[in-house]
């Protein structure tokens, strides 16, 4: 299946550079990735500018036999700009392990190790490889915070943290060594250049006009804000737990769910989801005292969730966006791209992950990376882009590795 090619932005010791990374695609029965450049030269530009100078006019590089390589050179300046996703900080990792292990930190510091391994598998950096290999916890990052809390998470960090400030510049060294800036055309840059001050121009004067707007609705935000606070949350919003609705293509669930320092918690333990066919099911459990331990009684405010369900007076009542909708998906997504729902993709896509998370398996996080067919499908509806080209079928491969996703899923369930 013919994948994307992406631009990418590198903060490197000499500089932030602009180039192209093809995510791993399947040709011939084989796996391939690559990044521009030519045998052990990786290109890096200054900007965008030049990359679409270069693209316009140079056809020798190791992308050229890409797929999607046809679609290239006619990407305006804008399209070869590198969105957020897509910017690496690699000199403020560092930084990075300075600060705690939120999943601010985590998320950031897993998308550049990530793309530091694809940029040592490619340009045969052993020496990155050996400096990835020197803490646990460069594997582990995708497992979010529970990797790293208690007495194992907190060593692990420790570890990590130190072999990035021990050993880090030999990451950033072994990559500077290999960045090399290709000549461009210069009337091919004369155009490019053009059309990125015209895109600067126009941000520049957006910027202005939204200050503007900003000023003169801060007295009518301020009242709003008011008025905001008045609105009484409910007792699940003052408890900070969230009754769910979980939709398989056999049955109906209903559980509990909660944030614990942005970390997913769940009604269960070990893994396992405690679920329930009805609301009122549901409520009579948490009564009855037969839940025993579980990982919501960590929770200050579960007590009055017990409490309110003994008395009788627990309602539960699950708002849109916690219901969960797995029923058709894998249909959909045998279809296609055009067949599929967005928000309901995005809705179990985030059910997936936060069970996942709560359980310590990373099998997730690895299924739905961008490197992985599925995970570039999910991308693609999730986060459209008028530059990546429409996935093609079939996507046999893609419903196989959903359905082992959610058969896993349905497996932690433990119903009553």
């Amino acid at each position: 299946m013919a994948q994307d090619i992406v631009p990418i932005e590198l903060g490197l010791p000499q500089g932030d550079v602009v180039t192209l990374w093809a995510p791993r695609w399947r040709e011939e029965g084989e796996d391939w990735e690559a990044f521009l450049g030519d045998e052990e030269d990786l290109y890096g530009f200054p900007d965008a500018a030049h990359l679409a100078a270069f693209v316009r006019t140079v056809d020798e590089h190791d992308l050229a036999d890409h797929p999607a390589w046809s679609v290239v050179p006619k990407l305006t300046v804008e399209e070869l700009l590198p969105d957020e996703e897509h910017q690496y900080d690699l000199v403020g990792v560092p930084e990075l392990a300075a600060q705690d292990p939120d999943t601010w930190t985590l998320d950031e510091l897993a998308g550049i190790v990530a793309i530091v391994r694809s940029l040592a598998d490619v340009c045969e950096l052993d020496a990155v490889n050996d400096v990835l290999s020197a803490a646990e916890g460069f594997d582990l990052l995708d497992q979010g915070t529970l990797a790293f809390t208690g007495r194992d998470g907190e060593r692990r960090w420790t570890e990590l943290a130190e072999t990035i400030v021990e050993r880090w510049d030999e990451v950033l060294d072994a990559i500077d060594e290999v960045v090399a800036v290709p000549d461009v055309d210069d009337a091919a840059l004369a155009v490019a250049t053009e059309e990125l001050e015209k895109l600067q121009a126009e941000e520049s004067e957006d910027e202005d006009s939204e200050e503007g707007e900003e000023e003169a609705s801060d007295s009518a935000s301020d009242d709003e804000d008011s008025e905001a606070e008045d609105v009484p949350v409910g007792f699940w919003g003052e408890v900070g737990i969230d009754p769910i609705k979980i939709i398989t293509d056999g049955a109906e669930y209903y559980t509990l769910r909660c944030y614990l320092d942005d970390a997913p918690v769940f009604l269960g333990r070990e893994g396992k989801i405690d679920v329930f066919s009805s609301p009122r099911a549901l409520s009579r459990y948490i009564a009855s005292g037969e839940l025993g331990d579980n990982d919501l009684a960590e929770v200050s405010t579960w007590e009055d969730v017990v409490t309110k369900a003994t008395d009788g007076s627990l309602e539960i009542e699950v708002e849109e966006d916690n219901t969960y909708v797995l029923q058709g998906l894998s249909e959909d997504l045998e279809e296609g791209p055009n067949a599929i729902d967005p928000t309901q993709l995005d809705l179990a896509v985030e059910l997936l992950t936060d069970t996942a998370e709560w359980a310590g398996d990373d099998s997730v996080g690895d299924a739905l990376s961008e490197s992985e067919s599925l995970g570039w499908l999910v991308s693609f509806v999730l986060r459209p882009d008028p530059t990546r080209l429409v996935p093609s079928a079939p996507f046999t491969d893609e419903v196989e590795a959903w359905q082992k996703l959610v058969n896993a899923f349905e497996d932690r369930l433990e119903t009553h």
